[in-house]
């Protein structure tokens, strides 16, 4: 061999007479990833390119046809790399491991197949005892995306749409507030000579952060409430300006509300349902043609005025405020959120083949384990078993007896 062909053939210029193979084991996944069929969704959890790596590292992914294009993905670039076409949902469904969006609807719980695992949103306040039922009768390990933990502790999930909801959530309300849809005609921010737009926000998490910095660049002027005193610290430290920050018991709530342009609630749950801090009376008492945005909507919402609504309808008006209760804010940027996941659940995927399929995941990961609600027939959780008074089983009992 000449010098010139082992340099070729080192970076891969060497034609090739047959593709590479794909490695495969015991272990390999059968993934299945449908199509979105509720609440106008349009996110998909796998990117192609992440398809691609776990085909290589000799896994299987089964794709309903059209599941992509919500993001832009196309059916050819999942063929392209590797994955399986399905042209019904039945196909989809006979993996054992589904990886979607939104919670699975009556007509998918005739497709999934038992003992199989689905991870999915769970969106709890939108669900009742059957939903829980039907996991049960199947004995389907329900994974939801609200309990998913990293190995340090945080909810990489929530963390990621959470960033993607506040970076979107100040457009939103600059839509509003214009013209073109019958606001109050202003701009998000201020120019010079004119006072600047005033934004209230509710709670001091993740979604604030990123609302604020944006607001802050707008030019608006910014005021933060929550319970706690030390995330109010942990926010003004993260976006690194000085913003007014306030505890939400204080009277100032309600002279802040009364004068804001717009109002953003964020407060998620600690116990499966967002605090309400905003009653039906200091909403009646806001400016009219305001704009109240309730992200934490698919948890219950923080206004009592506050009811779901979707993309195709995104708004009503009570007390002559405008109310925008869309719980799925990251589908306006579906590609941007469809790649976000992708690189969450790419990592665990190819981990969990390594250790050898979800069971062994779950007792293998503590952190893991916290995200699995529904397991062989039982809940896991014990704040959905309360509120539905259903029988509970602890997975941490089951390690222990394990050993």
């Amino acid at each position: 061999m000449t010098g010139f062909e082992e340099l070729a053939k080192q970076t891969a210029l060497y034609p090739k007479e047959a593709p590479l193979a794909v490695k495969t084991n015991k272990n390999s996944l059968l993934i299945g990833l449908p199509k979105e069929v509720s609440l106008q969704e349009s996110r998909i959890a796998l990117t192609p390119e992440a398809v691609a790596i776990l085909v290589r590292n000799g896994h299987n992914v089964i794709v309903e046809k059209g599941a992509g294009e919500g993001a832009k993905f196309g059916d050819n670039e999942y063929s392209e790399a590797g994955a399986q076409i399905a042209y019904s949902p039945k196909e989809v469904y006979d993996a054992n491991l589904i990886l979607k969006i939104e919670p699975l609807l009556d007509g998918e719980f005739d497709h999934v197949k038992p003992n199989s695992t689905v991870i999915s949103a769970l969106n709890l306040p939108a669900l009742e005892r059957s939903f829980f039922e039907k996991l049960n009768n199947k004995n389907i390990t329900a994974i939801g995306y609200e309990y998913i933990e990293d190995q340090a502790g945080g909810l990489p999930v929530i963390r990621s749409m959470s960033e993607i909801a506040g970076s979107t959530v100040m457009l939103i309300a600059g839509e509003y507030l214009s013209n073109v849809d019958n606001g109050r005609g202003i701009i998000l921010g201020g120019i010079t000579g004119v006072p600047p737009t005033k934004v209230v926000m509710l709670g001091a998490g993740t979604v604030s952060e990123y609302a604020i910095r944006t607001a802050l660049g707008m030019g608006a002027d910014v005021k933060v409430f929550d319970k706690y005193l030390y995330k109010l610290q942990r926010l003004k430290y993260a976006v690194g300006m000085h913003i007014y920050t306030s505890i939400i018991d204080s009277d100032t709530l309600t002279e802040a509300i009364e004068r804001a342009d717009v109002v953003i609630g964020a407060m998620r749950a600690e116990d499966g349902l967002s605090p309400v801090v905003v009653t039906e009376d200091m909403v009646s008492r806001m400016k009219p043609d305001s704009i109240i945005i309730d992200v934490a909507i698919d948890q219950g919402g923080n206004f009592e005025t506050s009811r779901m609504t979707t993309h195709k309808n995104p708004t009503f008006r009570q007390h002559d405020v405008l109310h925008y209760c869309v719980p799925n804010i990251a589908a306006r940027v579906s590609r941007t959120a469809s790649m976000a996941l992708s690189n969450i659940f790419l990592p665990f995927l190819l981990e969990t083949g390594t250790t050898g399929g979800i069971e062994e995941m779950m007792y293998a990961n503590r952190w893991f384990m916290k995200g699995v609600y529904a397991h062989k027939g039982t809940l896991t959780n014990a704040y959905i078993a309360r509120k539905f008074n259903m029988r509970f089983k602890d997975l941490e009992l089951l390690l222990a007896a394990r050993f």
